[in-house]
């Protein structure tokens, strides 16, 4: 299957097949991601070694503010696929005007979370955690309000950059903030360099100067570098224009509602679970840090389809957008099947890599089995949620994570695993079963959009 010749906005080579384009944008994001992955791995194992109450804080606070900051920041993703159609048609200077507003947007968005973040009674109420380690927790929160508008920003930078084909740039800065990572945890966790030592809540402090520090560098390359001069972003002030800041968020708002139940389907999963004791919580632990480190593959072909569908979209090719759909379902199934192979093949030697305690090996080596059926169909749900949005649908879903997610998964892992005794197989049956039906009927959506789009009914005009 190849492309066709892109118009002047897409950033590809004439004649490029569509499964090389998908590679040459889903692997910096792939990298970023695992970057972003790492940084949490380096806090909890750096705060593991103070004390536990530093690393029940780190723990809390890091649930707390990736709930509250996925689901604002799924808002401002509502900047890639109209960036892309943007791209795709050649008009450049309206990408530089949609950058503009969608900052805006952020400044105002990062005052909810910053108040949500200040404020953490009622996340406090639900978790309940000891006095000491409620001290440490609301300091950790206070410092991660501290970077909530460079957090946002960068975001904005990276959709905008993942959008118009560059993002390598997003993957480059991810990396130095992970390079950064250790030693401004050393130096704000242990007061080294004249510094306080805040123990677990240091880590926040260097989150937050991390954040600043790529947020800053970031905008300073779309002012300064040629790959983004096209675009117009600094050429002039802009006002906040209310109906284009309205545009953006009745397109992100689905989009920041659909992350929070992925979220909270996982946050409320480990809650139930964590009923079942020590040992059948350590073993979900396990299995829910696997199956999020293997998604990171499906999220970045994701992405990478969604914006060159966009893009294509964006150009007037609706049968090039259609063929990269597929090509990127076909693609990531593909590559998803074979890392099933790999878990299942190896999953008593992947339990027995994360914990020495037998009980915890033995149930977790049989949950691996279970992310191994799970991970096709998560990464098959994604991607077509990705393209629908391409297509600029994000209500549909929406509503069937809503449905799926938090009705057959969470609902049906209740009742499986804590009313039906199956426990955390239970849980993980109902999980497989609800992202399967996410899976089944988004793809089934994107195959009717994309074939009435392509051959409109007659009398009618193809959108999007």
């Amino acid at each position: 299957m190849t492309a066709s010749t892109m118009p002047t906005g897409a950033q590809t080579t004439p004649g490029e097949p569509i499964y090389r384009g998908i590679v040459r944008l889903g692997w910096p994001v792939f990298i970023s991601q695992l970057a972003i992955m790492a940084n949490g791995l380096i806090d909890t194992v750096m705060a593991g070694r103070l004390s536990a109450q530093d690393l029940a804080a780190v723990g809390l606070g890091a649930a707390i503010y990736i709930s509250v900051y996925i689901s604002i920041m799924g808002v401002l993703v509502a900047l890639g696929p109209i960036a892309a159609h943007h791209f795709g048609a050649g008009k450049f200077h309206e990408i530089g005007e949609d950058v503009r507003q969608c900052l805006w947007l952020g400044m105002l968005l990062a005052g909810i979370l910053i108040t949500l973040l200040v404020f953490p009674a009622p996340f406090i109420a639900l978790a309940q955690p000891s006095a000491a380690t409620e001290e440490k927790l609301r300091l950790y929160l206070l410092a991660l309000a501290c970077s909530a508008p460079a957090a946002l920003s960068f975001r904005a930078f990276t959709t905008f950059s993942t959008s118009v084909s560059l993002p390598r740039m997003v993957m480059v800065l991810n990396l130095i903030g992970l390079a950064l990572k250790v030693p401004l945890n050393l130096v704000f966790m242990h007061g080294y360099l004249g510094a306080p030592a805040l123990g677990g809540a240091g880590c926040a402090v260097a989150t937050a100067v991390i954040s600043w520090a790529c947020a800053a560098i970031a905008w300073w390359l779309v002012a300064k570098r040629p790959e983004y001069q096209r675009f117009c972003v600094f050429e002039r002030w802009s006002w906040p224009d209310w109906h284009a800041i309205r545009q953006i968020a009745k397109l992100g708002v689905p989009m920041g509602i659909s992350f929070a139940v992925d979220v909270t389907a996982f946050t409320f999963m480990s809650l139930f679970i964590a009923r079942l004791g020590d040992h059948a919580s350590g073993a979900h632990q396990i299995a829910a840090n696997l199956a999020a480190m293997v998604f990171m593959l499906p999220l970045g072909i994701s992405q990478a389809t969604m914006v060159l569908t966009g893009q294509a979209l964006g150009a007037g090719d609706h049968r090039r957008a259609q063929a990269t759909g597929w090509a990127g379902l076909q693609f990531g199934m593909g590559c998803a099947l074979l890392v099933s192979l790999l878990l299942f093949l190896g999953h008593d030697w992947i339990a027995q890599f994360y914990s020495r305690d037998t009980s915890v090996v033995a149930l977790a080596s049989v949950l691996v089995w279970f992310v191994a059926a799970y991970h096709p169909v998560d990464a098959a749900q994604s991607i077509a949620a990705h393209i629908l949005r391409a297509y600029k649908i994000t209500v549909v879903p929406m509503l069937v994570y809503v449905i799926a997610l938090w009705g057959f998964g969470l609902g049906g892992g209740y009742l499986l695993g804590l009313k039906f005794g199956m426990g955390t197989h239970g849980f993980w049956a109902a999980a497989i079963v609800s992202a399967a039906i996410a899976a089944i009927a988004l793809i089934w959506y994107f195959a009717w959009v994309a074939q009435r789009v392509a051959d409109p009914p007659t009398g009618q005009t193809a959108a999007p």
